[in-house]
């Protein structure tokens, strides 16, 4: 197809899975130590990490390449690094230097119950991404959206199932069938990321995975963090179940009105074919993960129950932030990314 260009043209280039360029300090350190060898490289010092901006670029860039390492990595670094207890260490001064911003920005969360509820609900006048894309969003800005959510996408459902050893019974069953469909159902045509790199070839973008983390925001960063950060800890177990359920038990709205949105503006058949895919089976998923996931889980662990509503208030945190940016840049006939590509 030929896309419509937005003001940041996006490019059609191969990518290997190379380190992203530095955003600041501590960002610059960690990716020049991995580089080298963990033996001689040096690494900031934790109250480095303690210090810096927990929600800006520099931390989160640095986080995300640390846990990338848990990933598929970066060409060229060695793989000792995953485990480098120097490393796990600044990496845990981030961690905590961000949930503490995630503590203060979802204070007075409601009660889990409340909290749930609240997901069900469909704002009458919404003023969200997928409602402006629906309504008014070009081409261009579609592109600049999948662009940034093909960092999470390209891996979609992976840090999710860091939970599935630390669930048992009714809970993890349920979890796992959700999984199931997520990867796939056994084709490998079917996984959900391989859906999503036939969405960006619609549209005229690279498909290789982490080719657009330098364009990504801050925010981007931060709600793919924000998944890591939860699955890579099992005291985060509750929490990571809260945000599979806000995914899940949000995401058909959203995407009946994004595959609409690539239908209006000709995006494409497979553009149009990853939401409609979400549409159908995120409906199905909303009751399996609240009757079962989130009630399996707490019957055995009621004690739970705070965490998964932590979970939920915090990627509404993150979401909204991402999302907020997004329309600042638009509504200002501005690109929302961070690079020319």
């Amino acid at each position: 197809m030929s896309a419509v260009q937005g003001p940041t043209p996006l490019g059609r280039g191969t990518a290997e899975r190379l380190l992203p360029q530095a955003r600041g300090e501590l960002s610059g350190a960690v990716l020049d130590a991995l580089r080298g060898s963990p033996v001689v490289a040096r690494l900031p010092a934790v109250r480095e990490a303690e210090g810096a901006d927990p929600l800006g670029d520099d931390l989160q860039l640095a986080l995300y390449a640390c846990y990338e390492l848990h990933y598929l990595g970066f060409v060229g670094v060695d793989g000792a690094w995953e485990w480098d207890p120097d490393l796990l260490r600044l990496r845990a001064g981030m961690e905590e230097n961000f949930l503490c911003a995630l503590r203060a920005g979802t204070r007075g969360n409601p009660d889990l119950e409340e909290a749930l509820g609240d997901l069900l609900v469909e704002p009458v006048r919404g003023t969200g991404v997928s409602r402006y894309l629906h309504e008014e969003g070009s081409l261009w800005q579609l592109r600049e959206y999948a662009a940034q959510r093909s960092l999470y996408h390209l891996k979609e459902a992976d840090p999710h199932a860091w939970v599935i050893p630390r669930l048992r019974g009714r809970a993890k069953a349920a979890f796992v069938a959700v999984e199931f469909d997520e990867f796939g159902g056994g084709r490998p045509e079917r996984i959900h990321a391989r859906l999503f790199a036939d969405l960006m070839a619609d549209l005229g973008l690279d498909t290789a995975y982490g080719r657009y983390t330098d364009a990504a925001s801050a925010q981007m960063l931060a709600t793919v963090n924000l998944m890591s950060l939860f699955g890579l800890h099992r005291a985060h177990r509750g929490a990571l179940v809260g945000h599979f359920a806000a995914v899940e038990m949000t995401s058909s709205p959203a995407s009946r009105r994004l595959a609409a949105a690539m239908r209006r503006t000709g995006a494409g058949s497979a553009a149009e074919r990853f939401y409609d895919e979400h549409v159908i089976a995120d409906a199905v998923h909303e009751q399996i993960v609240r009757r079962d996931v989130i009630g399996g889980l707490l019957e055995g662990e009621p004690s739970l129950a705070p965490e998964v509503a932590f979970g939920i208030a915090a990627t509404a945190f993150v979401e909204d932030r991402f999302g907020e940016q997004l329309l600042g840049a638009w509504r200002q006939g501005a690109s929302s990314l961070r690079t020319q590509v």
